[in-house]
């Protein structure tokens, strides 16, 4: 399951709205890219920095984009039955009014579909997994699922 959330060269290739990435710099710690989003109209590039922490967990740093910040964090424990349970976590705020308007009336409803993608895709490549729901965190809206 690391492996899978380390390779975001390949988020465009199962998950929904990633249109393309770019890896900038890559290595066993860190890596930094640029993935294209897009909602419905809107299209924006977000640049992060992934520290890697084999095997436990998985740091993300925003760097830009149209956020004020983003952090998100992916946490790996075995099951004790030959699975691997995943706890995924994101806080985030918008910089522009406007775009939390829009974007962050889908935002929860979309990183719900983007967990989706990566069970799929745990499925497709592994077994099924076991998924922590995630704890989301908009300071902007105050919002927790």
């Amino acid at each position: 399951m690391f492996d899978l959330v380390a390779d975001v060269g390949s988020y465009d290739q199962f998950l929904p709205w990633v249109s393309a990435v770019r890896v900038r710099s890559d290595n066993e710690t860190e890596m930094v890219a640029d993935l294209m989003v897009g909602f419905k109209a809107l299209r924006e590039k977000f640049t992060s920095k992934v520290s890697k922490h084999r095997p436990a967990s998985i740091h993300v740093d925003y760097l830009d984009g149209p956020l004020k910040y983003l952090h998100n964090d992916w946490k790996f424990e075995p099951n004790g039955q030959g699975g691997t349970l995943v706890e995924f976590s994101i806080a985030f705020e918008f910089k522009s009014r406007l775009f939390e308007m829009v974007a962050g009336q889908v935002f929860d409803r979309a990183l719900r579909m983007m967990i989706g993608a990566f069970e799929d895709r745990a499925a497709s490549l592994y077994a099924s997994p076991t998924i922590v729901a995630p704890g989301i965190s908009n300071s902007s809206a105050h919002s927790a699922a």
